[in-house]
């Protein structure tokens, strides 16, 4: 499998996973401006969407869109549980928060990054932000990962995502289980291996 990705963007959740699945993998990085991979090819060609991630699996087909590629990730190697088993509660509480990533909290990030986007607009995003923060802080207490003790796709999404926080002025510390959740799994040892991968540690 090949994993394009560009540091830092979405495509860190499906890195982590690969290497917390212990899956074989090879990274492709993509730049995100020029839409060129490393080894020069255009990229629209590999992902006519233009967006990172991508997996290509080992039969040439190529697979779309973060909160997908995670949960075929986890199901090619099943005994890691990072999806839930298939019928499970469990997987159905993984796919509420790997829906919930996606738009409300990813989607409202986007904006933050666009140097068009009036300033006005871009404080109404980290107001909403903002609520959503108040709602996951209340979810994260007393529980080490989003479902509970045990660390899933979604986890590998929600740290994506809230580590864009400080680059657009959002101070997590103000969530103090946001904040405890961050450092957490920051501190394991494959999402470790994906940020030094990516250049991020």
């Amino acid at each position: 499998m090949k994993l394009y990705f560009s540091p830092g963007a979405c495509s860190l959740s499906p890195h982590i996973v690969l290497r917390e699945t212990g899956a074989n993998f090879e990274l492709e990085q993509v730049n995100n401006q020029e839409k060129k991979t490393k080894t020069g090819k255009d990229y629209w060609t590999i992902n006519p969407k233009g967006q990172v991630p991508c997996l290509e699996l080992d039969n040439g087909e190529r697979l779309t869109e973060g909160p997908v590629i995670v949960q075929y990730v986890a199901d090619q190697k099943a005994a890691s549980g990072l999806a839930g088993a298939a019928g499970t509660m469990e997987r159905y509480r993984i796919q509420e928060w790997l829906n919930f990533i996606t738009s409300e909290l990813h989607k409202s990030f986007s904006p933050l990054f666009r140097p068009a986007t009036p300033d006005a607009y871009k404080d109404i995003s980290r107001e909403n932000l903002g609520k959503r923060f108040d709602w996951i802080d209340k979810q994260l207490a007393g529980k080490a990962y989003l479902t509970g003790d045990k660390f899933s796709v979604a986890d590998a999404y929600m740290f994506t995502v809230l580590r864009w926080s400080p680059r657009v002025g959002i101070d997590t510390s103000k969530w103090p289980n946001i904040a405890a959740y961050m450092d957490r799994v920051a501190a394991r040892p494959k999402v470790q291996e994906a940020l030094k991968a990516e250049g991020l540690a």
